[in-house]
């Protein structure tokens, strides 16, 4: 029986399945993600003008940038990645939250625009007498995006709702609270009396403890309406050179009183007497003590603040 030849059979092997995105999709795709988030990113960083003046200045919130534009660069950097790594492909999930962050992004834009606009129509400016935090809107769920100094100028909208006040800062729309904003900036408040300082009233003392001239300098310092001391007097401690006699009553006395008490250690104070009233260094913890009425008005200090040193 003739022996025949079968030939061996190849299995058939199994055509790849097609894919269901064509190639050029799968390259094109991320590459049309990230022009597009690119694209509004400068749209959004080339819209905002360079601040300059008054009433652009926001130092502190310079640093800022809306959530938008954050979300918008994140996304860019996230398909940046993928493409470096190789990974052709997008998922759904990123081309919608590419889509979300360009809309925010696109939505941010208006509100800026459509604030400078506001602004530039109006063409007024207020002051700040407080610093104030900034909002990226009039409600009560807006987002704090930053604080803007007391005594800035500021570019204003016209627009105000839920007492907040729309405001133009480094060219981004911000809203801030109405009831501190001036349309004339406020005078910063005085400071209060500090050590130091020159005495330029022309009093003088003549006194045998160098603590003296120093409780001196400051109070006419302070105080330069101030111009009669005592110092040397024939009986205790003003006799022995370490007692001062400051001539002041009322509130300028005990306002004199209460600053030396808060400097006592640096003046070498050990107690103050002023209106029947005594405070020592020895029961500082008791504050301000009452006295037994002396009997006249100046044996019970009232028209003069007596301080004695260590």
């Amino acid at each position: 029986m003739a022996q025949h030849r079968h030939k061996r059979e190849t299995p058939a092997t199994r055509k790849p399945r097609p894919s269901r995105i064509p190639r050029s999709v799968q390259v094109s795709a991320p590459l049309a993600v990230v022009a597009t988030l690119s694209a509004v990113t400068m749209g959004v960083l080339s819209a905002a003008p360079e601040s300059s003046g008054a009433d652009l200045m926001a130092a502190s919130s310079d640093s800022q940038s809306s959530d938008s534009q954050s979300s918008t660069s994140q996304s860019i950097a996230n398909a940046s990645a993928l493409l470096r790594r190789g990974e052709t492909t997008v998922s759904r999930s990123q081309i919608r939250t590419a889509a979300k962050a360009e809309s925010a992004a696109r939505r941010d834009l208006q509100v800026d625009q459509q604030a400078r606009r506001l602004a530039k129509r109006v063409d007024d400016t207020l002051w700040t007498t407080e610093a104030l935090n900034l909002w990226d809107g009039p409600s009560e769920k807006a987002e704090k995006m930053g604080v803007i100094d007391a005594l800035r100028q500021v570019t204003v909208t016209g627009r105000e709702q839920a007492g907040r006040t729309q405001v133009v800062i480094d060219g981004q729309s911000r809203w801030v609270t109405s009831d501190y904003l001036a349309a004339t900036k406020p005078k910063p408040e005085p400071e209060g009396p500090s050590l130091g300082g020159t005495c330029s009233n022309g009093s003088t003392i003549d006194a045998g403890h160098a603590a003296l001239y120093d409780i001196h300098d400051v109070v006419c310092a302070n105080w330069p309406q101030i111009t009669s001391y005592g110092t040397w007097r024939g009986d205790g401690e003003h006799g022995q050179g370490r007692a001062i006699d400051i001539m002041v009553t009322g509130e300028t006395g005990w306002a004199v009183a209460d600053f030396l008490r808060a400097n006592y250690a640096s003046l070498g104070i050990e107690y103050i007497i002023f209106s029947q009233k005594i405070w020592s260094v020895e029961r500082s913890g008791e504050g301000w003590r009452g006295m037994s009425d002396r009997g006249s008005v100046t044996a019970n200090h009232y028209d003069h603040v007596h301080v004695t040193v260590y």
